[in-house]
């Protein structure tokens, strides 16, 4: 039986031309599924820019958002200054970049890569987020005089790292992030990219969800500190208040608009802005679709996710809204 003889150049050229196409063709089919899902924005991520200084920015994924919020939010919760959240940002993004990693040196887990047998806790609670960033605080309480150390032998002191000088590196992203993140900067903070979830999703990482987080990273006193409020019995979770004309859907903590300020020095408005910007670094996380504080917006899947006046508010409704954070979850 004869053997096949080999493919014409010319063949051979049909061929190519074909796979090449194909390839070209199922790149842009990728292009086009990614666009859609994120709603023409790119890959969802984060951004925080400067109060001062918009061309000064730290952008990261929203897992690190998540996780950098809960830092600067039990920091709060604790009474500790903006300092000590500065310097638990920036040990966190020494340690794991922000990412609650289940490895490291030796036993060394979690954001802040802690060790099981160094007397930081067990395995489980290292890596739940809120433990490891109380725990850290916990420590740098300890420390004399830390507020006034430089970033590196304060981190050092409470981590004995053979780095030390490392933490350097990270403490213009960590200010620029702790000024979001507690508050101090306002509508700094953004997220964008479609949400992805489905409504048995939405359903599950709703309302409940948010209130449930918002206790876990803030803790009773901080949220009922903040106005909100919290339930009598024992029974049920403290959680902020729900409005009634959307029900099911919206959380809305209120921030009386008063000069008053806490245990660290902030304002009324800049913990109000403090759970604002919680919520935009949760959004993708809780499916969180609408912002709202003191007149400002932030919608999840716009073109550019970026806080804007309330629609249809106009000054008065600004100054109305400005006692309360609004969050609105996807349906």
């Amino acid at each position: 039986m004869p053997e096949p003889s080999p493919p014409t150049p010319k063949r051979r050229g049909r061929l190519f031309r074909f796979g090449a196409a194909f390839i070209v063709l199922s790149a842009l089919v990728g292009y086009l599924v990614v666009q859609y899902v994120t709603g023409g924005a790119g890959a969802p991520g984060c951004k925080v820019v400067s109060g001062r200084d918009a061309e000064t920015s730290y952008e990261f994924t929203p897992e690190q958002a998540v996780n950098a919020a809960t830092i600067a939010a039990v920091g709060t919760g604790r009474g500790m200054p903006q300092r000590a959240v500065t310097i638990a940002l920036a040990t966190a993004l020494q340690e794991s970049g922000l990412r609650n990693i289940e490895h490291g040196d030796r036993d060394s887990l979690g954001l802040f890569q802690q060790r099981p047998s160094q007397g930081w806790g067990t395995e489980k609670q290292i890596m739940d987020p809120t433990y490891a960033a109380g725990v850290f605080y916990e420590h740098l309480a300890k420390v004399p005089d830390y507020t006034e150390l430089p970033l590196t032998v304060a981190a050092q002191r409470v981590q004995h790292s053979g780095y030390p000088e490392a933490y350097a590196k990270h403490e213009p992203d960590a200010v620029l992030l702790s000024a979001a993140l507690t508050g101090r900067a306002a509508a700094t903070l953004t997220c964008q990219g479609r949400q992805k979830a489905t409504t048995a999703q939405a359903t599950a990482t709703g309302p409940d969800a948010v209130r449930a987080a918002l206790v876990r990273d803030f803790g009773r006193d901080a949220l009922q500190e903040a106005g909100a409020e919290v339930s009598d019995t024992a029974a049920a979770s403290p959680s902020p208040s729900v409005t009634a004309e959307a029900r099911g859907r919206t959380v809305t903590v209120p921030v009386p608009d008063a000069p008053k300020t806490d245990r660290t020095g902030r304002t009324e408005r800049e913990r109000g802005w403090q759970l604002a910007h919680w919520a935009v670094a949760n959004s993708s996380a809780l499916h969180i679709a609408q912002v709202s504080y003191a007149g400002r917006e932030w919608a999840a899947g716009s073109t550019d996710s970026q806080w804007r006046p309330a629609g249809g508010q106009g000054a008065g409704g600004a100054e109305r809204s400005a006692g309360s954070v609004r969050i609105v979850t996807g349906q």
